[in-house]
C-alpha cells in the first residue's frame, strides 16, 4: 500500500514528459493540422450527426482520438499504443484538476481512474500496451454516450 502514491506520482510525471501535442479538452478543433504535422502521424475523420473524431496515428503506433462537437469544442480524447501521449497537453486547462486528483488517488500502478465533476480519466495498461480516455462531462453534446469514446 505504501508504494501506490510513489506509483501514481511517477505515472504523472512519466506522462507529462516531451511528447507531441494534441487538441488539448475543452479547445477547439484548429490545432489538429498542426498535432499532424508535428507528430508525422496520418489523420482520419470520421462523423456523425452529433459529434467528428479526429484519429491521429503517430509512426509510433499511438493512436489517438478527439472527440470534437458540432460547436467545434474538443469533448473528449482517447490514446491506445505502445506509450501514453502527453496528458499536459491532451487535457489543456483540465490537467490541473488531473494532477491533483492523481497524487491523492489510490489505485494500482495498472490502472488510473479519476472522476471528478469537471473531469474523468481512466488510463490503463503495462508494457508498451497502454490506453485510456478523458472527458469533460458538461461539454458532452447532448444523445452522446461515453460508451462511445474508445
Amino acid at each position: 500500500m505504501k508504494l501506490i502514491r510513489p506509483v501514481v506520482c511517477s505515472l504523472v510525471v512519466a506522462v507529462t514528459v516531451a511528447a507531441p501535442a494534441f487538441a488539448a479538452l475543452g479547445g477547439d478543433a484548429t490545432s489538429v493540422q498542426a498535432d499532424l504535422a508535428r507528430m508525422k502521424g496520418a489523420l482520419r475523420m470520421t462523423s456523425t450527426a452529433v459529434f467528428t473524431v479526429h484519429e491521429i496515428t503517430t509512426e509510433s503506433g499511438v493512436v489517438v482520438r478527439e472527440y470534437v462537437s458540432p460547436g467545434d469544442k474538443v469533448f473528449a480524447v482517447s490514446w491506445r499504443g505502445p506509450g501514453i501521449p502527453d496528458l499536459r497537453q491532451m487535457l489543456g486547462g483540465y490537467y490541473g484538476q488531473f494532477a491533483q486528483a492523481a497524487s491523492t488517488t489510490r489505485g494500482n500502478h495498472h490502472r488510473l481512474a479519476i472522476e471528478r465533476p469537471g473531469l474523468v480519466v481512466q488510463s490503463s495498461g503495462h508494457l508498451r500496451t497502454f490506453f485510456g480516455r478523458a472527458w469533460a462531462p458538461d461539454l458532452l453534446p447532448q444523445n452522446f454516450s461515453v460508451s462511445d469514446i474508445n
